[in-house]
């Protein structure tokens, strides 16, 4: 009789929890960003609400981090459902390039869409003297996060230039918002942020203290060598103080998930992004760039099926 209780107590039990578990999976949607003061950030709340709405059986959360390497990491490491990226780094990870922190190529990884492109923002004080890249030699440069994709950038940008970090006077590998303290500290003279235009740290910074923004010229980023750089302008006004536009560099950014995530999962989160672009909008300026027919567009990894789904079903990918 104890055995026969056990088994009509036990079995119920045991399928409870199976089902628990397998439901369990699926509840959590985690969004990696980037430091708060990016654009990433404010965008991966705004996801996250929109989640929220659209598949109410999953609890989406927003996790703050270095930005894209460390992003890409976890992604493959299955600590995470989809995360911002930037393009070169994305295509870095895929190749498993060491130099930009990718020991061995992270074929987990599976592309969600193309959003919009980051602009590289040099500015430095207005008072360091710098107005070319060349000035950037014995100065104090911040150049990002430890392998985010803004320090790959910096690496970039100093090597078209001839320059590379042993010309500088001091590097400080710091995220976006702490960078701009340094500067407003005096501690710094100048800082490259890889972002979507009007990024919050260089408003704040540009309504503290007089700052210079520095161009990139098209001859730099032919040096470059790298598809994923094109030549791009920041408009004159983006930044208080900023008068006349500005020859820089321009990279786009993707939203990436990995293989083990539900394709069903994946395409709600596609098809709930594009249907409530104005909430995306609302979060950050820069999102008035995401074009659904960018989406599936100079995608460095293979497409998600929950992506790819969606995209053929709006005559996207025949």
């Amino acid at each position: 009789m104890v055995i026969q209780f056990s088994r009509r107590v036990l079995a119920p039990a045991c399928i409870a929890l199976l089902l628990a578990g397998s439901a369990h999976a699926a509840e959590f949607i985690s969004i990696l960003t980037g430091g708060t003061s990016g654009v990433y950030y404010p965008l991966g709340v705004a996801l996250s609400q929109i989640y929220s709405k659209a598949i109410p059986d999953a609890k989406s959360s927003v996790q703050a981090t270095k930005a894209s390497g460390e992003n890409l990491n976890l992604l493959q490491a299955g600590r995470g459902e989809i995360a911002f990226t930037l393009g070169d780094a994305l295509s870095d990870a895929w190749k498993g390039n060491e130099d930009a922190g990718f020991k061995v190529p992270l074929k987990k990884l599976r592309g969600v869409a193309g959003i919009y492109s980051n602009y590289i923002q040099i500015v430095a004080s207005a008072d360091s003297g710098i107005k070319t890249l060349a000035d950037l030699k014995g100065k104090r440069v911040a150049v990002g996060a430890p392998k985010s994709g803004t320090e790959i950038n910096a690496r970039a940008i100093l090597k078209g230039a001839g320059l590379s970090y042993k010309d500088l006077g001091k590097v400080e590998y710091l995220p976006f918002g702490e960078s701009v303290e340094l500067m407003k500290n005096r501690q710094v003279d100048a800082t490259l942020i890889s972002a979507g235009l009007g990024v919050s740290a260089i408003r704040d910074l540009a309504t503290s203290m007089k700052m210079i923004v520095v161009p990139i010229p098209a001859d730099i980023v032919a040096k470059i060598n790298d598809p994923a750089y094109i030549t791009g302008i920041i408009p004159a006004n983006t930044y208080e103080g900023q008068t006349a536009a500005v020859a820089t560099v321009a990279i786009e950014n993707f939203l990436v998930t990995h293989e083990g995530v539900p394709t069903d999962t994946v395409y709600k989160m596609v098809k709930s992004m594009y249907e409530n672009l104005d909430q995306m909008v609302a979060s950050h300026t820069a999102a008035k760039a995401i074009n659904r027919e960018e989406g599936p567009k100079h995608m460095p990894v293979p497409l998600h099926p929950g992506a790819e789904k969606y995209y053929r079903e709006v005559g996207l990918i025949k």
